[in-house]
């Protein structure tokens, strides 16, 4: 009898009438409750699309960020690597204007030698007879050797003077050892061949003779010896 009652109270909604109050208020109701159900079906779909929008959003975020990143650690790099380009260029460009010309002033290195040469080839006796001549020759001589190392120094180069100072094997060869007692250690006693300097590297070592068996100099300590004597050089020289 309730099972009868059940169904008569909740008949099916094709079998509704229209007619009926009560039908027409269970349609609205059944329609009301259709249209919540499908709005709540509608929001929570619609909160899914928007969280998976969010997410992807700050996925896209995320990548670029990390592309940011990554441009900028290039920038930085690159302009690193152009600083270092523009001092290394600089640096060349100074040293190709300090040291260009090295191997030319090398070179008249051996003119000056030869220049000295000529005028210690001429005999004290024949400069002191007074011969107008050899005078005049040896005037020209030392003039033109004079003259080629003012040029050389309007370059750079400079003429090294180790005469009494102590021995520095990064400019000084040692072709020779003269025992004294009276000096120190390592001293420069005597220069065989005058040394030159372009800027602040070597052109050509000075060839010494350095003193021998005197106390070591204090400053001394660490620094090497000098080197076993060149034949070639002292012949050279």
């Amino acid at each position: 009898m309730a099972e009868d009652k059940k169904n008569h109270d909740n008949p099916d909604l094709d079998q509704r009438d229209l007619k009926n109050p009560r039908d027409r208020d269970a349609l609205k109701r059944a329609a009301d409750d259709f249209l919540k159900s499908r709005k709540a079906e509608e929001y929570a779909l619609a909160q899914d699309d928007e969280m998976e929008a969010n997410a992807n959003n700050w996925a896209e975020l995320d990548k670029l960020r990390a592309e940011n990143g990554d441009l900028k650690d290039q920038l930085l790099r690159l302009a690193a690597d152009m600083e270092n380009l523009r001092k290394r260029t600089a640096r060349d460009v100074h040293d190709a204007r300090a040291y260009s010309v090295a191997n030319f002033a090398r070179d008249m290195l051996s003119v000056s030698d030869n220049l000295k040469r000529a005028l210690e080839a001429i005999p004290a006796d024949v400069l002191a007879s007074g011969d107008a001549g050899f005078k005049t020759l040896a005037e020209g001589v030392e003039i033109t050797e004079r003259s080629l190392m003012s040029a050389m120094e309007r370059h750079g180069v400079k003429k090294l003077d180790p005469l009494g100072q102590k021995f520095d094997p990064n400019f000084h060869q040692a072709m020779f050892e003269i025992p004294n007692v009276d000096v120190p250690h390592n001293t420069v006693l005597q220069v065989a061949q005058s040394g030159f300097v372009i800027g602040d590297r070597m052109l050509r070592p000075a060839l010494v003779g350095v003193s021998k068996g005197g106390p070591k100099q204090a400053s001394a300590e660490g620094q090497p010896e000098p080197g076993p004597i060149n034949p070639q050089a002292e012949k050279d020289a």
